[in-house]
This record gives C-alpha cells, structure tokens and sequence, in this order.
C-alpha cells in the first residue's frame, strides 16, 4: 500500500504535468483561433446558400398565350 505522503506527492506531481499541458494547449489554440473565425464563417455561408437551394421559390407566373 502507499503511504498518503507518497500518495500525495504523486498526486501534486501529475496535477502539475496536467497545469502545463492545458497551458500549452491554450497558447497552441489562440495563436490558431484566427482562422477558426473565418472558417466559421465560410461554413455558416455555405449552410446559406444550401438552404436557399433547397427551398422553392415563388411560383413563376403561367406563360400567356
């Protein structure tokens, strides 16, 4: 069995290695959250047009003869 202080001593060792993870994982993403945005938006874009394509439109007038 592993006496508490051990215990603890590994607890305190992986809550540090978790802190720099997240750490890096924070800077990697904002550096990179510019073109999220932009892909984002081109996303939203193109749900646009799709559903334009995909509804009908006004009934076009009979022709006249």
């Amino acid at each position: 069995m592993i006496a508490p202080e051990t215990h603890l001593a590994l607890h305190h060792t992986r809550a540090a290695e978790l802190h720099a993870l997240a750490a890096a994982h924070r800077l990697a993403t904002s550096a990179a959250g510019r073109p999220r945005a932009l892909r984002t938006r081109l996303g939203w874009t193109l749900v646009e047009v799709g559903l334009r394509l995909a509804t009908p439109g006004p009934a076009a007038p009979a022709p006249s003869s």
